[in-house]
């Protein structure tokens, strides 16, 4: 078995000292020494937060090694360093399931690579279903609610309301959502989140401008 390691310390402070990182290298070699299996790649984020797999590339480089076949196991010391959700966790475990390697964390111990760890694995993948399905339920309610209040379901725009109705009105009168999307990076037009445009960005502002008219009509 070809495994390779994935480590992570959160803060600027323990990057530097390498305590952390150290530790949790120590113990994963061993482990796979344990198991007679061959240490292929090391992958560290250092000073990156685990709440999601965008801010650690380094993460995201072990998962697509992993998806092209360049090994066959992922090792980490602890689930925190992997995931901080059983959610989250479940994602990657279901990536594990579909493309054929094992997961093997240290602590608490779960190894996909055995028969008990594969059964541990399915319960948490079920549990972590029902926990999505409960929140996604709950944001439906509340979001019907507020609609029914006549109120915004999500959060207020961020993006200039000139922008906002910009948009919307060249939508409404046929432009296309890329040609919209081109001409406001030409013009340095940034997104609320100071990106550049996208179709799927003018499709999404032109959506918000039509419910906001939509509940005004409503409240009227």
């Amino acid at each position: 078995m070809r495994a390779i390691t994935y480590a992570r310390v959160s803060t600027g402070k323990q990057a530097e000292s390498g305590i952390s990182l150290d530790d949790q290298a120590e113990r994963m070699a061993a482990a796979i020494e344990h198991r007679g299996w061959q240490l292929t790649a090391e992958y560290v984020d250092a000073g990156r937060s685990g709440r999601t797999n965008k801010a650690r590339p380094e993460l995201e480089a072990a998962l697509a090694a992993l998806e092209d076949g360049d090994a066959d196991a992922l090792v980490v010391a602890e689930l925190d360093r992997l995931a901080r959700s059983t959610i989250a966790l479940s994602r990657i475990m279901a990536a594990s399931q579909a493309e054929g390697w094992s997961l093997v964390i240290l602590k608490p111990e779960l190894d996909t690579s055995t028969a008990a760890g594969r059964l541990t694995a399915t319960v948490l993948m079920a549990v972590a279903e029902y926990e999505s399905e409960l929140i996604s339920d709950r944001v439906a309610m509340t979001h019907k609610h507020r609609r029914a209040a006549g109120k915004r379901a999500g959060r207020a725009p961020e993006l200039p309301e000139a922008v906002r109705l910009e948009v919307a009105v060249r939508r409404a009168e046929g432009e296309t959502l890329a040609g919209i999307a081109a001409d406001l990076n030409d013009r340095e037009v940034t997104t609320a989140r100071g990106g550049r445009w996208h179709a799927s960005t003018v499709a999404h502002v032109a959506r918000s401008v039509a419910l906001d008219a939509e509940l005004a009509e409503a409240a009227a």
